[in-house]
């Protein structure tokens, strides 16, 4: 029989190999060929909605005395990226931290503008979770946010912008970026909502017995969404705390406060991923114990059984030997009296081990 060849597995990260810094090389899998453009140009008493069909038309808004935020959906558009980055002089490092989805959660600050990536979360129709990179250009009156497709978790954004609730269209640049990273942070909330859910369903499951064959896959794979949870959510808390305790001319002080909101979520959803976590191994831990008391059970009464059947199966033993002179032989009833030991050893035996409580 011919061994099955191994599926060879590949990394995104070969795209670099050999690359001069500052090369844009896509990493992501959403492959959509359509680049989708959206801007809020906004002041307290105004506000402009436009889908851009041109990536230079997104120039304008630079200069203007307006707050602006520029939405791209479509990383793999390698070239409009370059152009908006000549339009913002954004640096070639910049850009390709862009389009290289595979990168950390960070912040770099420049003098005239801010880069921040991190992860987006949320769950797909099937419960299955998606991590989406987003990266933030935070400048003087814009912000540039890069998606890798259409659909993402600022709908609630959209809407306070467009009605002009709160006070988001009252103040800077930088309350437009604390209310996108907020809307980020709160949707871990519901990630971890969901990943509590699903680990209590797996406990109470075990502590019913109900240890169906493919519950160790699904406490796996709980696990290996916790650990992509944490990679995504911890770096942010860093990140965040620059943006706290620096003093970047970008960053006023009135709007501190606000990210220092965000720390103190990050810090709730960490101490919950922490604790989801050791509830996870503690998982494995039940299930390997429920599966090994089943056994425990399996093998009991096995025992039990062979040790009433073996002082019968030596009395059988005996009287089936083929010797010519076994007195016992002789006896009339001989073949009832056996009968009856038997019988009555067995009795015997089934009521010393009730009495015992292994029954």
């Amino acid at each position: 029989m011919k061994n099955k060849p191994i599926k060879k597995r590949t990394h995104n990260y070969k795209k670099h190999i050999g690359k001069a810094p500052g090369t844009l090389v896509y990493t992501g899998v959403k492959t959509e060929k359509l680049l989708h453009i959206e801007s809020f140009d906004y002041t307290k008493e105004t506000l402009n909605e436009s889908i851009l069909t041109n990536i230079e038309d997104a120039k304008i808004h630079k200069s203007t005395d307006s707050v602006t935020w520029i939405n791209i959906d479509g990383l793999n558009s390698i070239n409009e990226i370059e152009n908006i980055g000549k339009q913002y002089e954004l640096h070639p490092l910049v850009l390709e931290d862009i389009v290289n989805t595979t990168q950390r959660p960070k912040i770099d600050e420049y003098d005239d503008y801010l880069f921040i990536v991190l992860k987006m979360l949320y769950y797909d129709n099937d419960e299955n979770i998606v991590i989406e990179q987003v990266s933030f250009v935070l400048g003087k009156n814009y912000v540039l946010s890069f998606q890798e497709a259409e659909g993402d978790v600022f709908d609630t954004v959209r809407e306070r912008l467009r009605h002009g609730n709160g006070r988001i269209r009252g103040l800077k640049s930088d309350y437009l970026l604390y209310a996108l990273i907020d809307a980020v942070v709160d949707h871990y909330f519901s990630i971890i909502e969901t990943l509590g859910n699903k680990i209590e369903d797996l406990e109470n499951d075990l502590f019913a017995g109900n240890t169906r064959e493919n519950i160790n896959i699904e406490v796996q794979q709980l696990k290996r969404e916790i650990l992509k949870v944490r990679r995504a959510i911890f770096p942010l808390r860093e990140i965040i705390n620059r943006i706290e305790k620096g003093e970047h001319p970008l960053i006023y002080k009135r709007t501190i406060t606000y990210y220092r909101d965000i720390y103190d979520h990050l810090i709730q959803v960490s101490e919950n991923i922490d604790i989801y976590r050791e509830m996870i191994w503690s998982l494995m831990d039940m299930y390997m114990t429920t599966i090994s008391n089943r056994m425990n059970e399996v093998m009991k009464v096995l025992t039990i059984m062979s040790s009433i059947f073996i002082p019968l199966t030596f009395l059988a033993g005996i009287y089936g030997m083929n010797f010519e002179y076994i007195p016992e032989l002789k006896y009339k009833n001989g073949y009832f009296i056996l009968l009856g030991v038997m019988f009555v050893l067995f009795i015997g035996l089934l009521f010393y081990f009730k009495r015992k409580k292994w029954l």
